[in-house]
């Protein structure tokens, strides 16, 4: 059976970790998120999240020095739990990766039509009382074929295209921030929680606790390209990568929203829904540093659809060469040495559920949050059935893992937490559930 081609060094890890973890969520749900915690919480809220991750990332940093897998959560899980819960873990990491596929392709459409009002036109119907326009449903099948394109010829061009867009948000990202803190004021950030009273405080914290799962998944992404690194590759570096990814990922999310509230009122950006772009072009105003922020938001759009691709097909491929699904899913191209029935798939479901539109946004990211604590559980779980007599370091550390992963999807699923599942969320884990189920049965 022909094998994925590697070529990917520490640097394309890196951005693949960063670049799959940071999407445009800072442009189109900064208004949910003030909403959640005001400026503290938010802060707050990333940063202890993040910090709460760092357990699992080491317990991934271990597991993947050992095991070069693209299944990662499957791999590691295989031989100390049943196949059923291997394929069940690996499965519902999938969806963690491959939700964040339309909901790109219909943020593209979202984002551009604030640079082209014209896309909003041509009403084809109507999703949950959000118009699906053609438009923009078209923006969004063009970026999906291309980032299949872009797969389909192999993960070196998959990694330089993910190094161009990292490092081009990053440069857009630094310009308008240095500017954002020589230009706003401090009282923009009062009250600093959305929620008043000491309660408040800490509510305003959770309920934005409860998203950093979702904005932070991505890191872990390095471990779906094991296979991939170039000859040589010191497995060390899997680690570096990881935890690079990580850092920089909190300490973005953490200084996005202290400049935008820096720079504009945060009460005014959730009661008017006021955008990144346009608190920005209000302060200064000036269109341009608009169109300079959206310009960074794009090349993030394009760098998180590509990363989570690669993570959701190398995945399905993983599934696929295990017979766990229909072995046809772990076909690999000849020449290019891409999982190409998987990129197909993926694909297929990105057009599927884009076509959504919008009102698939908010649902999306609290599902992804359960998703990827289901799996963060299952690789500090099998770590620690792998190494009973581990070293007691990162024995503790992955007993951590464990507890971070299990709070993740009790504050998601236990009705009397707040921001816990509603009736949306539940049918689309359902529907996501019912089609692995289809898969495993008839594999």
């Amino acid at each position: 059976m022909a094998k994925l081609r590697g070529g990917l060094s520490t640097l394309e890890y890196f951005t693949f970790g960063f670049g799959t973890m940071i999407g445009v969520g800072w442009v189109v749900l900064m208004d949910d998120w003030l909403s959640r915690g005001g400026p503290g919480g938010g802060m707050l809220g990333f940063l202890i999240g993040g910090l709460l991750l760092f357990p699992i990332a080491h317990t991934y940093g271990r597991l993947v020095q050992r095991i070069q897998d693209a299944g990662a959560e499957i791999a590691y899980t295989e031989t100390v739990f049943p196949p059923f819960v291997s394929f069940a873990a690996g499965w519902t990491m999938i969806l963690s990766y491959a939700i964040v596929c339309p909901w790109e392709a219909v943020a593209t459409g979202n984002l551009l039509a604030r640079v082209f009002p014209t896309l909003n036109s041509h009403q084809v119907y109507v999703v949950a009382g959000s118009p699906i326009y053609a438009p923009r449903l078209g923006v969004g099948l063009a970026l999906t074929v291309l980032i299949v394109f872009v797969n389909y010829r192999g993960i070196r061009p998959s990694g330089v295209f993910q190094d161009v867009m990292t490092f081009g948000l990053l440069a857009t990202f630094a310009v308008f921030t240095l500017l954002g803190f020589a230009r706003g004021s401090a009282a923009n950030w009062q009250p600093l929680f959305s929620k008043a009273g000491t309660g408040g405080v800490w509510l305003s914290i959770f309920l934005v606790m409860q998203i950093v799962p979702y904005y932070m998944t991505g890191w872990e992404s390095v471990a779906k390209g094991s296979e991939e690194a170039r000859a040589g590759f010191d497995p060390r570096n899997f680690t570096t990568a990881i935890y690079a990814a990580l850092f920089a990922g909190l300490l973005f999310y953490v200084i996005i929203i202290a400049v935008v509230t820096f720079v504009y009122p945060w009460q005014e950006i959730v009661s008017g829904h006021v955008r990144t772009e346009v608190a920005f072009e209000r302060t200064f105003g000036s269109h341009a540093i608009a169109q300079l922020i959206l310009f960074g938001a794009f090349l993030s759009l394009l760098k998180i659809f590509n990363g989570n691709f690669v993570a959701a097909t190398r995945m399905l491929y993983a599934i696929g060469r295990r017979n766990l699904v229909h072995p046809s899913l772990g076909r690999v191209h000849a020449s290019y040495g891409t999982p190409v029935i998987a990129i197909t798939l993926m694909g297929v479901l990105t057009v599927a559920a884009s076509a959504f539109g919008d009102a698939i946004l908010v649902p999306i990211s609290e599902v992804g949050s359960l998703a990827v604590g289901v799996g963060w559980l299952s690789a500090c779980a099998a770590y620690l059935a792998r190494h009973r007599r581990a070293e007691s370091e990162s024995a503790a550390l992955a007993w951590i893992g464990v507890a971070v992963s299990v709070a993740i999807v009790l504050m998601k699923i236990v009705p009397a937490v707040p921001g816990s599942f509603t009736g949306a969320e539940w049918i689309s884990f359902a529907a996501w559930t019912g089609l692995g189920l289809a898969f495993w049965i008839f594999r």
